[in-house]
C-alpha cells in the first residue's frame, strides 16, 4: 500500500493479505465490531484464527475468571493473557514462521437512557518476528457519541486502526499512537491512557507518551503515579479524595515541599482516607521558547517522582476547569487545591472568564462545586517582610462580598503552620543559581533534588564555577 492514511477497509484488508501476520480477536460488551471490518474487507482467514463475544457474565468469569467489574484492565490483561496462550499451544504447526496478535476489548457503550459514559479498554499482544517476546500496546477510550451505533462504529475503527499501527509504525510510538484516530473526527473519543510494554519499545517511556496525548489533543489530562506507571484516570481517583498542588517545578523546592504537607496535613483533618496527593503540570508550564522540551519534563517528573509524588499533566490553565474535571472523575471525592497567594490574586482576575456567559460567578460555580476548596500558602514582601494571607488580600471592591462569602463558608482557607522562614525562597532565582553555577542553591531545594540535577545536569548543570 502507498503510504498516506488509508481508510478503515484497506488498513484491515492490508493485515489481511500479510500471511505473516495471524491472530484472535475476543470482544466483550458491543458486539464484534473490530472482527466486523476485517470479515468485511475480505480475505479474513488469511489473518483470523478465531473471534468471540464471551457477552454473558457467567461465560467470561468462567473462560478468564473473574474481575470486580467487566470493564477494567484486569478483565482486559485477562483476555490477552488467555487468549495469547492459546495460540501457541493449539497452532503449533505455524510456530517459528508466523507472527501471532491476541486483539481484546471489552466496552461499554451508552445505554438507552443515556444515563452512563461509553468507554472501554482495549489492547493488542503481538510479535514483530516469528516466536519473538510478545510486545503490549493497552489504550482506555471514551466514547463521546450521544448513540450506542455510533459509537459500535467507533469502536470498530479504533481495533483496526490499533492492529495496524502497532504492525506497521511501531517504531514511531507517536504516530502508533495519533493513527488510532485515523478516519474519523478525533472529538469523537477521548483517549486518556496509552502504554507501550516488549522489545519493541525499549527506551520508551510511557510518561512521554503520556505527555504526547495531552500534546496532541487525544486527552486533557493524563496521569502516572510516584514510580511512573501510567493510570487511567477516573479508574485511579474513583471515590478518592484529591488533593493537588499546582507549579512549574523548575526546580522543586522547599517551598513547594512545605505547601504540600501544610497543605495536605490541612486538608486531612477534615476527612478520612483514602487521600491522593498530586503535584500538576499544565501544558503551558511545560512550553519554554514556544515548545515542549521533553527532556526538561521528565528531569521535572524525576524530581517530582522521586519525593514519591503522583503527577497530573493537564492542558487546563484556568483553575476552573481542572476542578470541574477532577470533580467528575472522582464522584464525590473532595478537593483541595494549594495555591500561593499570587495565584489567589489570579483567580480573582475577570479577564480570565471572558469566554464565559456567566462570568466569574459561573467559573467560581465550577471551582468551589460541592466538596471543593482552595488552601492559600502565605508569601512574604521584600519591603517589609509582611505576611501575605487571605487576612489582608484585597480583591477588586466589587468582588469583596463574593470572596467573604466564600471564606466564610471555608472554601477558601488559610494553610496553618507554614514555614515561613522558607518564604524567600523563590524558584527562579534557584534556577538562575543552577544555570550561572553559583553556590548555595543547595540549601533551597531537598537534598534528593539537589542529587538528582548534579547527578543528570538538569536544568543546564555544569558544576559550580563561581568562587566561594
Amino acid at each position: 500500500m502507498e503510504e498516506g492514511v488509508h481508510t478503515t477497509k484497506e488498513k484491515a484488508l492490508s493485515l489481511n493479505l500479510n500471511e505473516s501476520i495471524y491472530g484472535t480477536l475476543a470482544e466483550i460488551g458491543a458486539g464484534q465490531e473490530v472482527a466486523s471490518n476485517f470479515f468485511k474487507a475480505g480475505g479474513a482467514s488469511g489473518t483470523i484464527a478465531k473471534t468471540m463475544s464471551a457477552y454473558d457474565m457467567n461465560f467470561s468469569d468462567a473462560i478468564y475468571g473473574e474481575t470486580k467489574r467487566y470493564v477494567c484492565e484486569d478483565k482486559l490483561l485477562k483476555m490477552l493473557n488467555k487468549e495469547y496462550a492459546l495460540l501457541s499451544k493449539r497452532l503449533t504447526h505455524r510456530s517459528g514462521k508466523t507472527k501471532f496478535f491476541a486483539f481484546a476489548n471489552t466496552v461499554e457503550t451508552i445505554n438507552y437512557q443515556k444515563s452512563n459514559q461509553g468507554h472501554g479498554w482495549i489492547g493488542l499482544r503481538f510479535e514483530l518476528s516469528p516466536l519473538s517476546p510478545p510486545n503490549d500496546c493497552i489504550i482506555h477510550v471514551i466514547l463521546k457519541d450521544p448513540d450506542m451505533i455510533w459509537q459500535q462504529e467507533i469502536l470498530g475503527k479504533i481495533g483496526v486502526n490499533l492492529i495496524y499501527g502497532c504492525f506497521n509504525h511501531h517504531e514511531d510510538p507517536e504516530l502508533l499512537m495519533t493513527s488510532i484516530v485515523d478516519n474519523f473526527s478525533k472529538d469523537r473519543i477521548e483517549i486518556d491512557m496509552f502504554r507501550l510494554e516488549g522489545p519493541a519499545f525499549e527506551g520508551i517511556d510511557n510518561r512521554l507518551m503520556s505527555l504526547k496525548l495531552v500534546k496532541n489533543g487525544l486527552t486533557k489530562a493524563a496521569i502516572f503515579d510516584q514510580n511512573g506507571e501510567v493510570k487511567q484516570p477516573s479508574s485511579f481517583l474513583y471515590k478518592k479524595n484529591v488533593c493537588v498542588l499546582r507549579g512549574r517545578f523548575r526546580p522543586i523546592t522547599n517551598v513547594n515541599v512545605d505547601m504540600m504537607i501544610a497543605g495536605v496535613r490541612q486538608f486531612k483533618k477534615q476527612l478520612g482516607e483514602p487521600l491522593e496527593v498530586m503535584a500538576e503540570l499544565t501544558l503551558k508550564d511545560l512550553t519554554l521558547e514556544g515548545d515542549i522540551d521533553e527532556k526538561d519534563f521528565l528531569d521535572r517528573v524525576d524530581l517530582l517522582n522521586s519525593l514519591s509524588q503522583t503527577v497530573l499533566i493537564s492542558n487546563y490553565y484556568e483553575h476552573y476547569k481542572i476542578a470541574n474535571y477532577l470533580g467528575r472523575i472522582t464522584r464525590k471525592g473532595k478537593i483541595a487545591f494549594i495555591l500561593g497567594i499570587n495565584n489567589l490574586a489570579r483567580l480573582f482576575e475577570e479577564e480570565y472568564y471572558q469566554d464565559l456567559a456567566g462570568g466569574i460567578m459561573e467559573a467560581f460555580g465550577k471551582l468551589f462545586a460541592a466538596n471543593q476548596q482552595v488552601l492559600v500558602y502565605p508569601s512574604q514582601t521584600d519591603e517589609n517582610k509582611e505576611l501575605q494571607t487571605i487576612e489582608n488580600f484585597q480583591p477588586a471592591e466589587h468582588l469583596k462580598f463574593l470572596f467573604q462569602h466564600l471564606i466564610s463558608n471555608q472554601y477558601i482557607q488559610d494553610i496553618d503552620q507554614a514555614k515561613t522562614e522558607n518564604l524567600h525562597i523563590i524558584s527562579d532565582h534557584v534556577l538562575d543559581m543552577i544555570e550561572k553555577g553559583e553556590p548555595g542553591w543547595e540549601e533551597f531545594v531537598p537534598y534528593k533534588v539537589t542529587h538528582l540535577i548534579k547527578e543528570k545536569k538538569m536544568f543546564k548543570y555544569v558544576g559550580q564555577t563561581a568562587k566561594v
